[in-house]
């Protein structure tokens, strides 16, 4: 036993970015996968769907985290999203449409990735993981390679371990993935996505809307996987 955990203990860290939805979910698997010991972070930012949080801790057990911390955020304060004001969440958008929906919450990733880079800095990870996808999306520019790339660099320049020669990576597994593509990748590492949570506009019982934009990418997704969502079973 004390091999195992001698083992264990010079494993790769990393931190994953766990909302409790389906693509962050997976973004943890595949880090899993990568032979990362997990050390998930979730924040509560105020968000409407706030049954996220349960999922993600549902996620966090199924993985075997080294570590789940819940950080509040509160971005709710600032307002100015459908998800962190009384701005109605939009029903049945065109999945095509070009422009940013109100769904959009000024900075998020921005501001995950800063709580994620300072948590890796004080454990000693280098690697960051996060669900974004840029194919099946609701349009967000926080979620494009571009910003990717480009906190990457930041990372390196404003940290201490970054300038003393320790590069910092942001993993996004799934950003050039099919929501179909990014479920027959979560199906083959064995998530099971009946723990996850992904409508923006819940019922006070947790049930999903379905005409969300969230919900209406998931159901596209497995649809175009030909599976059933596991969490609408019953």
């Amino acid at each position: 036993m004390a091999g195992k955990s001698e083992a264990a203990s010079r494993r790769r860290k990393a931190v994953v970015l766990l909302s409790g939805g389906l693509d962050s979910a997976t973004a943890a698997a595949i880090a899993r996968h990568d032979g990362f010991d997990l050390y998930a972070l979730t924040v509560s930012y105020g968000q409407r769907h706030a049954v996220e949080l349960s999922a993600a801790r549902r996620v966090a057990a199924a993985l075997q985290v080294s570590q789940h911390v819940e950080l509040a955020v509160d971005l709710s304060a600032f307002g100015g999203s459908a998800l962190t004001s009384d701005i109605p969440v939009p029903r049945n958008r065109s999945l095509d449409a070009a422009d940013i929906p109100v769904t959009y919450v000024p900075a998020r990733n921005t501001v995950f990735l800063s709580l994620a880079l300072g948590w890796a800095e004080v454990i000693g990870a280098r690697d960051i993981y996060i669900g974004v996808n840029a194919v099946d999306y609701s349009g967000y520019p926080d979620c494009r390679p571009a910003f990717i790339d480009a906190f990457e660099r930041l990372a390196s320049l404003a940290t201490r371990a970054g300038v003393e020669g320790g590069p910092f990576h942001i993993h996004a597994p799934l950003v050039h993935l099919t929501k179909a593509e990014i479920i027959g990748r979560g199906v083959e590492l064995g998530i099971d996505y009946a723990l996850t949570h992904s409508c923006y506009d819940p019922s006070e019982a947790g049930r999903p809307c379905g005409t969300c934009d969230s919900c209406r990418l998931r159901a596209k997704g497995f649809a175009e996987a030909g599976l059933a969502d596991p969490a609408l079973a019953g």
